[in-house]
């Protein structure tokens, strides 16, 4: 679906979010916005990774659509009571990811009740993740996205699907889905290091046209998630 950015408002953002697993109180006040919440996870991670990376996608989405977001992100545990609170969750980290057996109870919940997960593969994290996301969901494989998928021309047009940002292992970058029948529950961005593209440029060593280039496509994901 083609979105046109005058007609993206944060009032149509809200409407459109009618799970009734959430709390959504927070899209009803035009004081406060949309946000991307960091997933606090345990296991030997740096869950905390790229401090700059989030408040400088929020700052690109407020700046070049009309939807309302915070300034800052929030940070949750699965464990935590206002996890639901959030439905943007967003997970990175260069080592292992452990979930206890609650989170993983929690973290199938939250999901399959209308919450959004973006993995950003940050190089060290790939292995753990997918073991433990396939605790969470046993049946479930993953899907790669084709090109011509929505989340790819939802609102800047990636016609080779993601793009590069740092190199890893000298892999394609590969988006990776989990879907609950049609909805995309969870996008894994894999060999690209989105992460490390939305952080200060001053922190990486990378030509502008990669930062913008991660930036666009954090937009796409985020506005994706919101309207599929």
């Amino acid at each position: 679906m083609e979105i046109k950015k005058h007609l993206f408002a944060w009032i149509t953002i809200c409407s459109l979010i009618t799970l009734p697993v959430f709390n959504f109180g927070y899209c009803q006040s035009k004081d406060e916005g949309l946000t991307i919440c960091r997933i606090k996870y345990s296991g030997g991670g740096d869950w905390y990774s790229d401090p700059s990376s989030l408040p400088n996608l929020l700052k690109f989405i407020s700046e070049n659509t009309n939807v309302k977001v915070t300034n800052t992100e929030a940070r949750v545990s699965l464990s935590d009571e206002n996890l639901f609170s959030y439905p943007y969750l967003y997970l990175t980290g260069h080592g292992n990811i452990r979930f206890s057996e609650r989170e993983v109870i929690r973290l199938r919940t939250y999901l399959l009740g209308g919450g959004f997960l973006h993995a950003d593969d940050n190089y060290g994290m790939d292995e753990s993740f997918r073991r433990e996301m396939k605790r969470v969901f046993p049946n479930k494989d993953w899907v790669e996205l084709p090109f011509d998928h929505p989340l790819y021309n939802v609102f800047y047009k990636f016609p080779d699907g993601l793009p590069k940002i740092h190199e890893h292992d000298e892999k394609p970058p590969q988006g990776l889905g989990l879907f609950e029948d049609d909805r995309l529950i969870l996008f894994y961005t894999y060999e690209t290091d989105l992460g490390d593209g939305w952080e200060d440029t001053e922190v990486h060593n990378d030509p502008i046209e990669k930062h913008i280039a991660a930036l666009k496509m954090g937009t796409n994901i985020f506005l994706y998630a919101f309207v599929q």
